[in-house]
């Protein structure tokens, strides 16, 4: 039998370049998902739209940033990453677009589900990163590559907070406010912090390097890296369960002091000039600025919602525009360079990050921050939606 490299793969396909490739159609509708969910979610602020959905509106909007589009662009990542990590081939084709289709699926039915029977949009919705993992785990078993199981792990338990919100809904509940939002988060800034931990020192090293410069981050998962994520799962943990209180907040604040000794070590200050480097740093920072934000505001008995958005929109979200130009520069044969739109982008995520966490002090903030994120994943779109649409140019590398 004749085993075919991941390119000949790639080339043996002939249906659409978009299904060529893992990355290519989640990272592209998610960005495009997440402009759409944005327009829809400020046009019910405005009173001007009344969502179907069984969720509340403020539920429907951050179930479909966290779980919808955080889901798509996990999925973009594993798909291409893991090849790279267990030796084998990625998936590509039909297979791809099967489950490309349900992820579309979710996003539908949970849209709609006021008009549907109570059971169909949790069932198709958790379909998606069900199916997701079964893959994950038949590519690591039959790679042997059992370090990533924690990855797999990590994409379990953000199953399971999706499936939890979906029943907290079902309640009546707030769900945005309950114990299935607050998992699925904390298990995404674990996700951050497992494979940022990775990925930002070896990227940062590959840079100086490259520019010559002596300086070097400390290598990946040394003692200090394994301490900080040690103790992060318990820390997560409590706020998850206990999401007030002053002991909460201590701990929140002891959390935030690791993972910036951590930071520190990666050499973030030698980056500057280079903005696919930066903002991968400036990303992973807001996780202790985050962290430091929440905890400070449970021991002051203050809000704790503007502080939670500094993880949302800041980590998360400067996060995954991070990973994704960054992987699509390298994946379409393109050099790793940011343009002026890339780097407006990622202004723009900031700005957007800013202006959220002000919306307690500031009405309008929240209009003016959404308008920033729709700028942020516009540019996205505009700067690498062609290139993850079509195929990748001939003689490139």
């Amino acid at each position: 039998m004749t085993v075919q490299t991941t390119a000949e793969q790639m080339r043996a396909w002939h249906g659409p370049a978009l299904f060529s490739y893992g990355f290519r159609p989640f990272f592209l509708f998610a960005a495009v998902w997440v402009i759409f969910a944005m327009g829809i979610w400020l046009l019910v602020l405005a009173g001007r739209l009344d969502l179907p959905s069984r969720f509340d509106p403020l539920s429907w909007h951050a179930h479909e940033f966290l779980f919808g589009y955080l889901g798509a662009v996990l999925a973009g990542f594993l798909l291409t990453a893991v090849p790279n990590w267990t030796g084998r081939l990625p998936i590509v084709g039909w297979r791809l677009a099967a489950l490309f289709l349900l992820w579309c699926a979710g996003r539908v039915v949970v849209m709609i589900s006021a008009g549907l029977p109570t059971a169909v949009a949790p069932v198709i919705d958790l379909a998606f990163p069900l199916v997701l993992g079964a893959v994950i785990l038949r590519e690591i078993i039959a790679g042997r590559n059992w370090r990533n199981l924690v990855v797999l792990a990590l994409l379990t338990v953000f199953t399971l907070a999706n499936g939890l919100f979906h029943w907290e809904a079902l309640q009546g509940n707030v769900a945005a406010q309950g114990t299935g939002l607050r998992l699925g988060l904390a298990t995404a800034i674990m996700m951050i912090a497992v494979i940022g931990g990775r990925i930002i020192p070896s990227f940062t090293r590959n840079w100086l390097a490259r520019m010559e410069n002596p300086a070097r981050p400390a290598p990946p998962m040394q003692r200090l890296d394994k301490l900080t994520l040690l103790v992060s799962l318990p820390v997560l943990l409590l706020w998850v369960l206990h999401p007030e209180g002053a002991i909460t907040g201590g701990v929140l604040l002891c959390f935030a002091g690791l993972h910036l000794i951590r930071q520190a070590r990666w050499k973030p200050l030698q980056t500057l000039r280079d903005p696919l480097v930066w903002i991968l740093h400036l990303a992973y920072a807001f996780i202790p600025v985050g962290a430091f934000a929440l905890g400070l505001a449970l021991v002051t008995g203050g809000s704790s919602a503007a502080a939670q958005h500094l993880w949302m929109s800041g980590a998360i979200g400067a996060m995954t525009l991070a990973v994704m130009s960054r992987a699509t520069l390298g994946h379409t044969g393109q050099a790793l360079q940011a343009d002026r739109v890339t780097v407006a982008v990622y202004l723009s995520i900031i700005a957007a990050t800013a202006l959220r966490s002000l919306a307690p002090l500031w009405a309008g903030a929240t209009h003016l921050s959404g308008l920033f994120w729709l700028f942020a994943f516009a540019g996205f779109l505009l700067a690498y939606g062609p290139a993850l649409w079509r195929a990748k140019p001939k003689g490139s590398r």
